[in-house]
């Protein structure tokens, strides 16, 4: 057994382990159990991109906390906004401000894994949003972008496919 597959088959225990425990109590599971696997989130709180405004970083050129009061369920996750209007505009459009790769750094998807991308750290590029994982993943996206855009265009679809819906 792979070591991809042991991690989905183990993940899937601990969801049935949760859901029976929760049963027990008498309660049910939170909203965001059911979340998929294929745009970074937090398990804890359901959050897209640990609650960062993914307009913002177009708008404002910088993250930006969303808040509770601007919050739009879409892909299976929570997006928080900073206002009404960037709440608006990712409904009408989540294909130009969702990060690229569900928030996935793109130089680890151009090895074929899925390395979740730290919204503090990323970059603006074709006019798509890239998260990475650290510095130095950044760095190299930035020193050869057309490279791994073109890589990791052709793995995306594996990552993803190894990824739980």
């Amino acid at each position: 057994m792979t070591s991809a597959r042991r991690e989905r088959k183990q993940n899937r225990v601990r969801r049935a382990g949760f859901a029976v425990a929760l049963a027990l109590l008498g309660t049910t599971a939170p909203a965001f159990a059911s979340l998929t696997k294929r745009v970074v989130v937090d398990w804890h709180s359901g959050l897209a991109i640990d609650g960062y405004d993914p307009v913002a970083f177009f708008t404002e050129g910088k993250p930006e906390l969303g808040s509770g009061n601007f919050e739009l369920r879409y892909a299976g996750a929570v997006w928080r906004f900073v206002n009404s209007g960037n709440r608006a505009a990712f409904a009408q459009r989540p294909d130009v401000y969702m990060p690229r790769y569900g928030g996935y750094d793109p130089v680890g998807v151009a090895r074929g894994v899925a390395v979740p991308g730290n919204p503090q750290l990323w970059a603006i590029v074709g006019e798509r949003l890239f998260l990475f994982y650290d510095r130095m993943e950044r760095g190299k996206f930035l020193s050869n972008p057309a490279r791994y855009l073109a890589t990791s265009g052709r793995r995306w679809p594996d990552v993803m496919n190894s990824l739980d819906p």
